[in-house]
C-alpha cells in the first residue's frame, strides 16, 4: 500500500459508477483513487447508490467499517449532497419503502408506477417541485458528519463536493434544486473551514454533451480523472 495519506471518502454513486456500469470500490480509475494518487496516498471508499447526506449520516452511525477506516484517516472527503438535489415528487420516505412492498407483483407495479411518474411530475412541477432532501437538511447532516469525524480526530481536514449536473431522463432532465443546495453548502463550508470542490465546471460539457454514462447522471473516465485531480489538489492544500 502507498505510505502516504489515507483519504476516507464517504460518497454517493458518482464515486463508483463509470461510463457503463457500477464498478468495484477498488477500481483505480474512480475519482477517489485518482485523488488519493495525487497526494501519493490511498483512498478508502464508503458509498451507496443514491446516497443523500442523510444516508451518509446513517452509515456513519451504523457501519463499523467506516469507524475502522477513520482510525487511519488523514483527511475525509464528503462526496454527498448531490443526490439530495434531484427531483422527488414522491416523498423520499415513501419512495424508500418500495423495496419492502409485498407481494412481489405489487412491488413491481409500484416501482414501475414510480418510474413512470417521476420524470413527468418533475417536468410539470419544475422549480416548485420537492427534492430528495431540502438544502437545510442536507447542510444539517453534513455538519453532523463533520462534527463526528473532527471530534474523533481533532484537526482532521474535511473536503466537500458540491452537486454535479445531470441530463437524466429518469428525472425528466430537471435539476431546479441544484442552485439552492450550492448556496447552502457554500455558506456552511465557509463557516466551518471545509474546503469545497465544484465538479460542475469540470464535468458539465462531458455530462450534458452525452459523453458520460447513458443514464445521464454518472461520469465517464475523463470526468473521474478531472474531478479526482481537483479533489486531490484540495486535499493537498488542506493537509498543509
Amino acid at each position: 500500500m502507498p505510505p502516504g495519506p489515507v483519504l476516507v471518502v464517504i460518497a454517493d454513486s458518482l464515486s463508483f459508477h463509470g461510463p457503463d456500469r457500477a464498478e468495484p470500490a477498488d477500481e483505480p480509475r474512480l475519482w477517489p483513487h485518482v485523488a488519493a494518487r495525487t497526494v501519493d496516498g490511498r483512498a478508502e471508499l464508503h458509498a451507496g447508490l443514491g446516497w443523500t447526506a442523510r444516508h451518509a449520516w446513517r452509515a456513519m452511525v451504523g457501519d463499523p467499517r467506516i469507524w475502522a477506516s477513520l482510525r487511519r484517516a488523514d483527511a475525509v472527503v464528503l462526496g454527498v449532497g448531490g443526490m439530495d438535489t434531484l427531483p422527488s415528487p414522491v416523498p423520499t420516505a415513501l419512495r424508500e419503502l418500495i423495496p419492502a412492498v409485498r407481494p412481489s407483483w405489487l412491488r413491481r407495479s409500484v416501482r414501475d408506477g414510480h418510474r413512470w411518474l417521476t420524470p413527468r411530475a418533475a417536468r410539470a412541477l419544475g422549480r416548485a417541485g420537492p427534492v430528495a432532501l431540502p438544502p437545510g437538511e442536507t447542510v444539517r447532516y453534513l455538519e453532523q458528519l463533520r462534527l463526528a469525524v473532527t471530534t474523533l480526530i481533532p484537526g482532521l481536514p474535511v473536503v466537500g463536493l458540491l452537486p454535479s449536473v445531470h441530463r437524466a431522463p429518469a428525472y425528466g432532465g430537471v435539476h431546479a434544486g441544484r442552485e439552492a443546495h450550492v448556496r447552502a453548502m457554500t455558506a456552511w463550508a465557509a463557516a466551518r473551514d471545509v474546503v469545497l470542490v465544484d465538479p460542475a465546471p469540470l464535468v458539465t460539457d462531458h455530462v450534458l454533451g452525452g459523453r458520460g454514462n447513458p443514464d445521464g447522471i454518472h461520469w465517464g473516465w475523463p470526468a473521474h480523472e478531472a474531478v479526482g485531480l481537483a479533489v486531490g489538489d484540495a486535499v493537498a492544500k488542506a493537509l498543509v
